[in-house]
Protein backbone atom coordinates (compact mmCIF):
# COMPACT_ATOMS: atom_id res chain seq x y z
CA UNK A 1 0.00 0.00 0.00
CA UNK A 2 1.18 3.25 -0.61
CA UNK A 3 1.94 5.75 2.42
CA UNK A 4 0.88 9.32 2.33
CA UNK A 5 -0.52 12.34 4.54
CA UNK A 6 -3.75 11.18 4.65
CA UNK A 7 -2.54 7.64 5.70
CA UNK A 8 -0.43 9.12 8.63
CA UNK A 9 -3.46 11.36 9.73
CA UNK A 10 -5.61 8.15 9.82
CA UNK A 11 -3.22 6.65 11.96
CA UNK A 12 -3.14 10.11 14.33
CA UNK A 13 -6.70 9.49 14.36
CA UNK A 14 -6.87 6.21 16.26
CA UNK A 15 -3.84 6.01 18.41
CA UNK A 16 -5.83 8.92 20.08
CA UNK A 17 -8.32 5.93 20.85
CA UNK A 18 -6.10 4.31 22.79
CA UNK A 19 -5.80 4.81 26.13
CA UNK A 20 -2.28 5.83 28.37
CA UNK A 21 -0.84 4.74 25.01
CA UNK A 22 2.11 6.56 26.60
CA UNK A 23 2.45 3.43 28.41
CA UNK A 24 4.59 1.88 25.30
CA UNK A 25 6.86 4.33 25.22
CA UNK A 26 10.45 3.66 25.63
CA UNK A 27 9.23 -0.31 25.87
CA UNK A 28 10.84 -3.27 23.92
CA UNK A 29 7.67 -4.66 21.71
CA UNK A 30 8.04 -8.01 19.96
CA UNK A 31 5.53 -8.41 17.06
CA UNK A 32 5.24 -12.13 15.59
CA UNK A 33 3.18 -11.34 12.19
CA UNK A 34 4.53 -8.16 11.60
CA UNK A 35 3.63 -8.64 7.52
CA UNK A 36 0.03 -9.29 8.04
CA UNK A 37 -3.15 -7.54 7.85
CA UNK A 38 -3.28 -6.82 11.28
CA UNK A 39 0.30 -6.85 12.91
CA UNK A 40 1.48 -4.61 9.49
CA UNK A 41 -1.03 -1.68 10.92
CA UNK A 42 0.18 -2.23 14.73
CA UNK A 43 3.85 -1.81 13.46
CA UNK A 44 2.95 1.45 11.30
CA UNK A 45 1.12 2.70 14.61
CA UNK A 46 4.25 2.19 16.40
CA UNK A 47 6.48 3.50 13.87
CA UNK A 48 4.04 6.92 13.99
CA UNK A 49 4.49 7.05 18.19
CA UNK A 50 8.34 7.00 17.45
CA UNK A 51 9.19 9.45 14.04
CA UNK A 52 6.07 11.70 15.81
CA UNK A 53 6.33 11.94 19.14
CA UNK A 54 9.83 10.23 19.56
CA UNK A 55 8.37 7.29 21.78
CA UNK A 56 11.34 5.66 21.41
CA UNK A 57 9.51 2.36 21.43
CA UNK A 58 12.19 -0.51 20.21
CA UNK A 59 10.44 -3.03 18.02
CA UNK A 60 11.53 -6.20 17.68
CA UNK A 61 10.41 -8.37 14.75
CA UNK A 62 10.05 -12.16 14.59
CA UNK A 63 9.39 -13.74 10.96
CA UNK A 64 10.47 -16.27 8.59
CA UNK A 65 12.24 -13.31 6.42
CA UNK A 66 13.64 -10.59 7.15
CA UNK A 67 13.15 -9.48 3.13
CA UNK A 68 9.58 -9.85 3.50
CA UNK A 69 10.00 -7.23 6.56
CA UNK A 70 11.64 -4.66 4.28
CA UNK A 71 9.59 -4.73 1.66
CA UNK A 72 6.56 -4.58 3.30
CA UNK A 73 7.42 -1.38 5.11
CA UNK A 74 10.02 -0.06 2.56
CA UNK A 75 11.38 3.66 3.16
CA UNK A 76 9.26 3.97 6.01
CA UNK A 77 10.77 0.71 8.51
CA UNK A 78 14.83 1.69 8.87
CA UNK A 79 17.41 -0.26 10.91
CA UNK A 80 17.52 2.31 13.91
CA UNK A 81 13.47 1.28 14.67
CA UNK A 82 13.42 -2.59 15.22
CA UNK A 83 15.73 -5.48 15.12
CA UNK A 84 15.10 -8.66 13.54
CA UNK A 85 14.68 -12.07 14.94
CA UNK A 86 14.33 -15.76 12.82
CA UNK A 87 11.37 -16.93 14.07
CA UNK A 88 8.74 -19.48 12.27
CA UNK A 89 5.38 -20.48 13.79
CA UNK A 90 5.30 -24.30 12.49
CA UNK A 91 8.65 -24.75 14.34
CA UNK A 92 9.10 -25.22 18.23
CA UNK A 93 12.50 -23.22 18.98
CA UNK A 94 13.92 -21.13 21.58
CA UNK A 95 13.53 -17.24 21.13
CA UNK A 96 16.25 -15.04 23.37
CA UNK A 97 15.19 -11.78 23.67
CA UNK A 98 14.49 -9.18 26.26
CA UNK A 99 10.88 -7.96 26.07
CA UNK A 100 8.52 -5.84 27.64
CA UNK A 101 5.36 -6.34 25.43
CA UNK A 102 4.63 -9.72 23.18
CA UNK A 103 1.88 -9.51 20.16
CA UNK A 104 1.58 -13.26 18.95
CA UNK A 105 -0.45 -12.63 15.48
CA UNK A 106 1.67 -15.22 13.28
CA UNK A 107 -0.85 -17.48 12.27
CA UNK A 108 -1.94 -18.96 8.89
CA UNK A 109 -5.34 -17.20 7.80
CA UNK A 110 -5.58 -18.58 4.45
CA UNK A 111 -9.15 -20.51 4.47
CA UNK A 112 -7.85 -22.17 0.66
CA UNK A 113 -4.98 -23.39 3.21
CA UNK A 114 -7.09 -24.30 5.91
CA UNK A 115 -8.53 -26.63 3.52
CA UNK A 116 -5.77 -28.01 1.83
CA UNK A 117 -3.13 -28.36 5.48
CA UNK A 118 -5.07 -29.07 8.19
CA UNK A 119 -2.49 -30.52 9.73
CA UNK A 120 0.16 -27.49 9.35
CA UNK A 121 -2.77 -25.30 10.43
CA UNK A 122 -3.37 -26.33 13.69
CA UNK A 123 -0.23 -27.41 15.01
CA UNK A 124 0.99 -23.69 13.55
CA UNK A 125 -1.83 -22.06 16.19
CA UNK A 126 -0.22 -24.25 19.10
CA UNK A 127 3.71 -24.69 18.42
CA UNK A 128 4.87 -20.69 17.87
CA UNK A 129 2.25 -19.73 20.86
CA UNK A 130 4.64 -22.21 23.35
CA UNK A 131 7.52 -20.31 22.36
CA UNK A 132 6.74 -16.68 22.56
CA UNK A 133 4.76 -18.04 25.82
CA UNK A 134 7.99 -19.37 27.34
CA UNK A 135 9.85 -15.98 25.81
CA UNK A 136 7.35 -13.92 28.26
CA UNK A 137 8.15 -16.44 30.95
CA UNK A 138 11.11 -15.71 31.13
CA UNK A 139 11.51 -12.19 30.71
CA UNK A 140 9.30 -11.49 33.87
CA UNK A 141 7.11 -8.63 34.58
CA UNK A 142 6.06 -9.00 30.69
CA UNK A 143 2.85 -9.01 28.87
CA UNK A 144 1.26 -11.39 25.87
CA UNK A 145 -1.53 -10.81 24.02
CA UNK A 146 -2.69 -13.79 21.27
CA UNK A 147 -4.47 -12.53 18.52
CA UNK A 148 -6.96 -15.12 18.36
CA UNK A 149 -10.32 -15.07 15.97
CA UNK A 150 -14.46 -15.02 15.99
CA UNK A 151 -14.02 -18.61 14.54
CA UNK A 152 -13.78 -19.86 17.87
CA UNK A 153 -17.30 -19.24 19.28
CA UNK A 154 -18.66 -21.81 16.87
CA UNK A 155 -21.92 -21.84 15.57
CA UNK A 156 -24.71 -20.94 17.84
CA UNK A 157 -26.93 -23.57 19.78
CA UNK A 158 -29.66 -21.29 20.54
CA UNK A 159 -30.37 -20.40 17.25
CA UNK A 160 -30.68 -16.48 17.60
CA UNK A 161 -28.59 -13.87 15.40
CA UNK A 162 -27.60 -11.74 18.31
CA UNK A 163 -23.77 -11.14 18.71
CA UNK A 164 -21.68 -13.50 20.69
CA UNK A 165 -20.37 -11.90 24.02
CA UNK A 166 -17.11 -13.15 25.30
CA UNK A 167 -18.60 -16.53 27.18
CA UNK A 168 -21.26 -17.26 23.99
CA UNK A 169 -20.04 -20.63 23.10
CA UNK A 170 -21.29 -22.69 20.16
CA UNK A 171 -20.78 -25.72 18.63
CA UNK A 172 -17.54 -27.19 16.51
CA UNK A 173 -17.89 -30.33 14.30
CA UNK A 174 -14.19 -31.67 15.76
CA UNK A 175 -14.53 -33.92 12.94
CA UNK A 176 -14.40 -31.78 10.15
CA UNK A 177 -10.47 -30.78 9.16
CA UNK A 178 -11.75 -27.49 8.36
CA UNK A 179 -12.44 -26.98 12.32
CA UNK A 180 -8.43 -27.10 12.42
CA UNK A 181 -8.60 -23.41 12.99
CA UNK A 182 -11.14 -22.75 15.33
CA UNK A 183 -10.36 -25.78 17.33
CA UNK A 184 -6.67 -24.74 17.22
CA UNK A 185 -7.43 -21.19 18.38
CA UNK A 186 -9.35 -22.45 20.65
CA UNK A 187 -6.81 -24.96 22.18
CA UNK A 188 -4.16 -21.71 21.89
CA UNK A 189 -6.51 -19.74 24.54
CA UNK A 190 -6.57 -22.51 26.80
CA UNK A 191 -2.93 -22.77 26.73
CA UNK A 192 -2.50 -18.94 27.11
CA UNK A 193 -4.70 -18.78 30.45
CA UNK A 194 -2.88 -22.09 31.43
CA UNK A 195 0.54 -20.60 31.26
CA UNK A 196 -1.20 -17.22 33.29
CA UNK A 197 -2.10 -19.83 36.27
CA UNK A 198 0.58 -22.63 36.44
CA UNK A 199 3.70 -19.77 35.65
CA UNK A 200 1.84 -16.59 35.99
CA UNK A 201 2.64 -15.47 32.79
CA UNK A 202 0.43 -12.00 31.82
CA UNK A 203 -1.31 -13.22 28.70
CA UNK A 204 -4.98 -11.52 27.31
CA UNK A 205 -6.76 -12.76 24.16
CA UNK A 206 -7.85 -10.83 21.68
CA UNK A 207 -10.75 -12.09 19.30
CA UNK A 208 -11.13 -9.87 16.19
CA UNK A 209 -14.06 -10.03 13.63
CA UNK A 210 -13.45 -10.09 10.15
CA UNK A 211 -11.21 -7.78 8.80
CA UNK A 212 -10.94 -5.53 6.00
CA UNK A 213 -8.90 -2.57 4.61
CA UNK A 214 -5.59 -1.37 2.54
CA UNK A 215 -2.95 -3.83 4.50
CA UNK A 216 -4.71 -7.11 2.44
CA UNK A 217 -1.95 -9.32 1.10
CA UNK A 218 -1.60 -10.50 -1.96
CA UNK A 219 -1.78 -14.34 -0.56
CA UNK A 220 -5.74 -13.58 1.57
CA UNK A 221 -8.42 -15.32 -0.32
CA UNK A 222 -11.17 -13.90 2.41
CA UNK A 223 -13.88 -12.66 1.03
CA UNK A 224 -13.36 -9.28 1.57
CA UNK A 225 -10.16 -8.78 -0.05
CA UNK A 226 -11.08 -10.57 -3.14
CA UNK A 227 -13.97 -7.93 -3.40
CA UNK A 228 -11.48 -5.41 -2.33
CA UNK A 229 -9.04 -6.78 -5.29
CA UNK A 230 -11.99 -7.13 -7.46
CA UNK A 231 -12.84 -2.93 -7.48
CA UNK A 232 -9.28 -2.15 -7.82
CA UNK A 233 -9.17 -3.81 -10.94
CA UNK A 234 -12.44 -2.48 -12.40
CA UNK A 235 -14.07 -6.21 -12.19
CA UNK A 236 -17.60 -7.36 -11.33
CA UNK A 237 -17.44 -8.41 -7.72
CA UNK A 238 -18.11 -12.31 -7.70
CA UNK A 239 -19.67 -13.79 -4.94
CA UNK A 240 -20.08 -17.68 -4.46
CA UNK A 241 -22.79 -17.98 -2.07
CA UNK A 242 -25.88 -15.63 -1.34
CA UNK A 243 -23.49 -13.82 1.40
CA UNK A 244 -26.29 -13.79 4.31
CA UNK A 245 -23.72 -14.77 7.00
CA UNK A 246 -23.88 -12.40 9.60
CA UNK A 247 -20.00 -11.06 9.95
CA UNK A 248 -18.58 -8.24 13.09
CA UNK A 249 -16.00 -6.10 10.10
CA UNK A 250 -13.61 -3.97 11.11
CA UNK A 251 -11.24 -1.60 9.60
CA UNK A 252 -7.47 -2.68 9.95
CA UNK A 253 -6.19 0.12 11.51
CA UNK A 254 -9.65 0.06 14.30
CA UNK A 255 -8.75 -3.67 14.57
CA UNK A 256 -4.77 -2.63 15.45
CA UNK A 257 -5.88 0.34 17.82
CA UNK A 258 -8.31 -2.53 19.64
CA UNK A 259 -5.67 -5.07 19.78
CA UNK A 260 -3.06 -2.53 21.52
CA UNK A 261 -5.50 -0.73 24.17
CA UNK A 262 -6.30 -5.07 25.07
CA UNK A 263 -2.68 -5.37 25.50
CA UNK A 264 -2.17 -2.44 28.05
CA UNK A 265 -5.27 -2.44 29.49
CA UNK A 266 -6.79 -5.92 29.29
CA UNK A 267 -6.79 -8.49 32.23
CA UNK A 268 -4.80 -11.68 32.36
CA UNK A 269 -6.34 -14.74 31.48
CA UNK A 270 -9.17 -12.98 29.77
CA UNK A 271 -10.80 -12.19 26.00
CA UNK A 272 -12.07 -9.49 24.16
CA UNK A 273 -14.25 -9.61 21.29
CA UNK A 274 -12.95 -6.91 18.54
CA UNK A 275 -15.53 -5.45 16.62
CA UNK A 276 -17.47 -1.86 15.11
CA UNK A 277 -21.04 -1.84 16.50
CA UNK A 278 -21.26 0.21 13.16
CA UNK A 279 -20.37 -2.29 10.80
CA UNK A 280 -22.08 -5.48 11.62
CA UNK A 281 -23.34 -6.77 8.33
CA UNK A 282 -23.91 -9.47 5.98
CA UNK A 283 -21.30 -10.94 3.62
CA UNK A 284 -23.49 -9.35 0.76
CA UNK A 285 -23.73 -5.81 2.24
CA UNK A 286 -19.94 -5.26 2.49
CA UNK A 287 -19.91 -6.79 -0.92
CA UNK A 288 -22.30 -4.15 -2.37
CA UNK A 289 -20.74 -1.91 -0.32
CA UNK A 290 -17.63 -2.33 -1.97
CA UNK A 291 -19.17 -2.58 -5.39
CA UNK A 292 -21.44 0.85 -5.02
CA UNK A 293 -17.86 2.72 -3.94
CA UNK A 294 -16.14 1.50 -6.56
CA UNK A 295 -18.36 1.39 -9.43
CA UNK A 296 -18.81 -1.42 -10.56
CA UNK A 297 -21.46 -4.69 -9.61
CA UNK A 298 -22.37 -8.25 -7.63
CA UNK A 299 -22.66 -10.73 -9.59
CA UNK A 300 -23.12 -14.50 -8.39
CA UNK A 301 -21.78 -17.39 -9.03
CA UNK A 302 -22.09 -20.98 -8.11
CA UNK A 303 -18.99 -22.26 -6.09
CA UNK A 304 -16.32 -24.98 -6.28
CA UNK A 305 -16.55 -28.39 -3.86
CA UNK A 306 -12.99 -26.97 -2.96
CA UNK A 307 -14.05 -23.25 -2.45
CA UNK A 308 -16.64 -24.61 -0.60
CA UNK A 309 -14.70 -26.84 2.12
CA UNK A 310 -12.73 -24.05 2.44
CA UNK A 311 -15.83 -21.67 4.24
CA UNK A 312 -16.05 -20.54 7.46
CA UNK A 313 -18.17 -22.89 9.59
CA UNK A 314 -20.23 -20.09 11.05
CA UNK A 315 -24.02 -18.75 10.14
CA UNK A 316 -23.40 -15.51 12.35
CA UNK A 317 -20.36 -14.60 13.73
CA UNK A 318 -21.41 -11.00 14.50
CA UNK A 319 -19.34 -10.32 17.98
CA UNK A 320 -20.62 -7.69 20.98
CA UNK A 321 -17.81 -5.14 21.70
CA UNK A 322 -19.28 -4.18 25.01
CA UNK A 323 -16.40 -5.53 26.99
CA UNK A 324 -13.64 -3.99 25.40
CA UNK A 325 -15.08 -0.83 24.81
CA UNK A 326 -15.06 -0.23 28.55
CA UNK A 327 -11.68 -0.07 28.86
CA UNK A 328 -11.96 3.16 26.75
CA UNK A 329 -11.43 2.15 23.34
CA UNK A 330 -13.56 3.02 20.24
CA UNK A 331 -13.52 2.20 16.92
CA UNK A 332 -13.02 5.12 14.35
CA UNK A 333 -14.27 4.16 10.78
CA UNK A 334 -17.83 3.01 10.09
CA UNK A 335 -18.34 0.84 6.92
CA UNK A 336 -18.71 3.06 4.33
CA UNK A 337 -15.69 5.75 5.40
CA UNK A 338 -13.53 2.20 6.01
CA UNK A 339 -14.27 0.75 2.41
CA UNK A 340 -13.55 4.37 0.63
CA UNK A 341 -10.39 4.57 2.14
CA UNK A 342 -9.29 0.92 1.71
CA UNK A 343 -10.04 1.64 -1.86
CA UNK A 344 -8.14 5.27 -1.83
CA UNK A 345 -4.87 4.03 -0.41
CA UNK A 346 -4.95 1.07 -3.09
CA UNK A 347 -6.15 2.86 -6.03
CA UNK A 348 -3.10 5.42 -5.15
CA UNK A 349 -1.20 2.26 -5.12
CA UNK A 350 -1.56 1.58 -8.68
Amino acid sequence: MKYDNNYWNDVKKVVLNIPQIELLYGKKVLVTGATGMICSSIIDILLFLNKERDAKIKMIVAGRNEDRIKKRFKDILVEEDYCFIRFDATKSQPINAQVDYIIHGASNANPAIYAKEPVETLLGNIVGLNCVLDLAKSNIGSRLLYLSSSEVYGNRLDGLSAPYREEDYGFIDILNPRACYPNSKRAAETLCVSYYKEYGVYTTIARPGHVYGPSITKADNRASAAFTRDVIAGRNIVMKSAGMQLRSYIYTLDCASAVLTILLHGSPANAYNVSNKKSVVSIRDIAETFANVGGVKVVFENPSDIEKNSYNMMSNSSLNADKLEKLGWKAEFDLLQGVKKTIQYLSDEE
